[in-house]
């Protein structure tokens, strides 16, 4: 489908209903909540060697220089390791969470539709997809640094389009990178109460968790991204990928 199909449906559509779409999620999540967990634990996993990585450096400091430890400053030596590898860190975090994302919206269509298939998690670890996540992860660290420009109120207009990344990456292969983002933004703008107010909400919703001696979170904080599927079933309404109506 291309982007101008994409942007007259969006255009043509009606402005999404926020108790429809929220209600489809919670049902949905009880479907997928198992797969929610494995993505998350896949998601921390992937991350890990980045994590230790980035404290690889503190911990040879404080073995060769104890007194180190004790300052509230980062040493001079430090900086410059830092300053490289922390953008470094920060794409990485962005790219893997953007394609596990994205396998996870792909497990809520199949079980929303009813499809074949098994749970592929690593769906979108493939080239062409790599390539545009790189992409729309840049585009994310940049739309993040110019919203926290605009004294961080920004950021809420932002975070609505960029959320809608995952979908549009899972469910529209033929897209660029660039495109992604203008549809992203049309859809977000077309509807930014009703997806904030969803994001929200479902975000509210997911921290639950906690009261489980914080193990719950592992189980409800995908829930939280359940809703950006309907988002893209209700806003886009594609009759091959995501069924009509």
């Amino acid at each position: 489908m291309t982007i101008n199909t994409i942007m007259q449906r969006i255009q043509g559509n009606a402005h999404l209903d926020f108790g429809s779409v929220f209600g489809r999620s919670i049902d949905l999540f009880k479907k997928v909540w198992l797969q929610g967990f494995i993505t998350l634990l896949l998601t921390m996993l992937l991350l890990l060697p980045f994590y230790i990585l980035l404290y690889i450096p503190f911990i040879a400091m404080g073995i060769t220089d104890p007194e180190m430890m004790k300052s509230e400053q980062m040493p001079p030596e430090l900086i410059l390791p830092m300053l490289i590898f922390f953008p470094v860190f920060m794409l990485a975090t962005m790219i893997i969470t953007l394609l596990l994302n994205a396998a996870f919206l792909r497990i809520c269509r199949q079980k929303d539709l009813d499809e074949p298939g098994s749970d592929s998690y690593f769906f979108y670890f493939r080239k062409p997809y790599f390539r545009k996540a790189l992409v729309l992860a840049l585009v994310t660290l940049g739309l993040s640094l110019a919203g926290m420009a605009a004294c961080g109120l920004g950021l809420f207009y932002v975070i609505v389009p960029i959320s809608l990344f995952p979908a549009f990456l899972a469910f529209n292969e033929e897209l660029s990178a660039t495109e992604i983002t203008k549809v992203a933004f049309a859809l977000g703008n077309r509807n930014w109460l009703a997806i904030f107010g969803l994001l929200f909400l479902s975000g509210l919703l997911a921290q639950f968790g906690m009261v489980l001696c914080f193990v719950g979170i592992f189980f409800t904080a995908m829930l939280s991204k359940v809703p950006t599927y309907f988002v893209y079933k209700d806003g886009v309404r594609t009759a091959t990928d995501i069924a009509l109506q």
